[in-house]
């Protein structure tokens, strides 16, 4: 059984856009399931509790690959440190505080702006080339996030009355950009032992998080409603895709894979939709052209 197995998971490993399409279906899940987390299970500790499970979890699978990859992965403690902090403790725990005052409609579309934050900061840090169409393509993907933030009323923009949860979730998606364009960087060790090695950061980041909540007296048990939703994103969103968007990376680039993020707001409406009961707006239909079409202009005759 495990032998028919193999091959489809190494075919599934060795193509990068089947890894995208599945890492941003379960980001797209991951932005309706943080409204149902509301009032089930407090912010800090869902972002404690989840990475706690997977540090444990990828210590049971790459603890020998830690342990043979030391050497290297020693002198760039720092560099995990700030790569787990960013990318996993900061970005989730916004993720889930702006889940308590957005729609996860907006969250999923707000998130499309990683694209173009990704290709502005490779840009910025490390002089990639970014071609006229591919600067077209984020500029429209922006406005569509503009149009999203605005709820379609511009005047909305003018008299300063964004909703404090689509901030969040702005602050949280520059992060997570930062840590994709930084992933250039990263040791050169395999991409399981890279991501076990970053884990153990973003619990320990997020441990501090869940203190300053439990002060604040923010803190509350989590019902079983809670404990499901900390299942979900500890497998999902917190394992496989972050191994599968770290895989797709080194096959064929962070801004290349970045633009698929683009395809976040057509996962979570349509799971905000079918679970949540959301309603789509005008608005909303706009902002998701936008965005797609951005990614469509931006890989439009991209060189090889």
């Amino acid at each position: 059984m495990f032998q028919s197995i193999q091959p489809v998971m190494q075919g599934i490993y060795s193509s990068p856009y089947l890894l995208l399409v599945l890492t941003t279906a379960m980001w797209g899940g991951h932005s309706v399931v943080s409204r149902l987390a509301v009032g089930e299970i407090s912010p800090a500790s869902l972002t404690c509790l989840r990475w706690l499970v997977v540090a444990s979890i990828m210590f049971a699978i790459s603890g020998r690959g830690l342990r043979e990859h030391w050497p290297t992965l020693k002198p760039r403690l720092w560099y995990l440190g700030a790569m787990g902090t960013l990318g996993y403790t900061g970005y989730n725990t916004l993720l889930y505080w702006s889940a308590h005052t957005t729609t996860a409609i907006n969250i999923g579309i707000i998130n499309a702006a990683m694209p173009a934050m990704i290709f502005i900061g490779a840009f910025m840090m490390f002089g990639q080339r970014v071609r006229l169409l591919q600067w077209i393509g984020m500029a429209v993907s922006m406005v569509g996030v503009v149009v999203t933030a605005a709820k379609g009323d511009f005047t909305t923009l003018l008299t300063l009355t964004i909703n404090r949860g689509d901030i969040l979730i702005l602050i949280a998606t520059v992060l997570y950009a930062g840590y994709s364009v930084l992933l250039r960087n990263r040791p050169l060790v395999p991409g399981l032992v890279f991501f076990a090695a970053m884990a153990p950061a973003a619990a320990i980041s997020s441990i501090i998080l869940l203190g300053v909540e439990i002060m604040a007296g923010e803190f509350y048990v989590p019902t079983w409603k809670g404990w499901l939703v900390l299942l979900y994103v500890a497998i999902f969103p917190s394992l496989l895709s972050q191994i599968f968007f770290i895989r797709a990376v080194e096959l064929i680039g962070a801004g290349r894979a970045g633009l698929f993020t683009n395809l976040m707001p057509l996962f979570s409406t349509g799971f905000a939709m079918l679970i949540l009961n959301e309603q789509l707006a005008l608005y909303h239909v706009a902002a998701l052209v936008l965005v797609l079409g951005g990614i469509l202009l931006a890989e439009w005759k991209r060189g090889a």
